[in-house]
């Protein structure tokens, strides 16, 4: 993973990062889908995942599909600082911000909706504006799964907003992630095999409905 990750014009993430919040309590709530969408990942390519304690997280590291060397990391710093894990492992590998492929939630998309840019602001994203900060970097692709907004949310201020974000998938919703963290895979290995900005034209047409 030390080679430069540009191919021509092509991004191809080399670290593919979830963010997530590490507690028990946190597990497989919307806010740290990008925690499981790395756990469903690291299956398939059979990359197991263990703690790194200096990375600041657990990390994993193999050959993706395509063929390239690729790791997965979930910083286990809590979301705020989720910079400080992510910028650790980008410093030893020496690797470009452009090569660093953030998942995470987002509370402005539709529940199931997939969203892939090559840059872009944190959008009031706390994890996002860590891992800004410390890249000193907004040009890296990310990856946002749609969570939705609580109903009759009125603004993001709210108990209501913070439940919902903290709050666990009901069963049909449960159903429903289940088949996102199957495109989702689809949707990674595309990056890798042709470039973030190819992959983009189908991660953001699909639908889960």
């Amino acid at each position: 993973m030390t080679e430069a990750i540009t191919q021509g014009a092509l991004v191809i993430p080399q670290l593919i990062v979830g963010l997530g919040n590490p507690e028990p309590k946190y597990d497989q709530t919307r806010h740290n889908i990008g925690f499981t969408a790395i756990d469903a990942l690291s299956h398939p390519w059979q990359i197991p995942l263990a703690e790194n304690r200096k990375f600041q997280g657990q990390f994993g590291e193999g050959t993706a599909p395509g063929g390239g060397k690729i790791g997965l990391l979930k910083p286990l710093t809590y979301m705020n600082r989720s910079g400080q894990s992510v910028q650790a492992v980008r410093s030893w590998y020496k690797l470009p911000p452009e090569s660093v492929l953030v998942i995470y939630d987002d509370m402005d998309l539709p529940l199931g909706k997939t969203r892939l840019r090559l840059s872009g602001s944190a959008g009031g994203h706390n994890g996002m504006k860590s891992i800004i900060s410390h890249l000193s970097s907004q040009n890296f692709p990310r990856l946002k799964i749609g969570i939705g907004k609580p109903k009759g949310a009125a603004n993001e201020d709210n108990t209501d907003t913070v439940s919902h974000v903290l709050g666990r998938f009901s069963a049909t919703e449960t159903k429903l992630m289940t088949l996102v963290l199957e495109f989702v895979i689809e949707c990674v290995e595309l990056t890798l095999k042709q470039g973030v900005e190819k992959a983009m034209n189908c991660c953001n047409s699909w639908s889960p409905n």
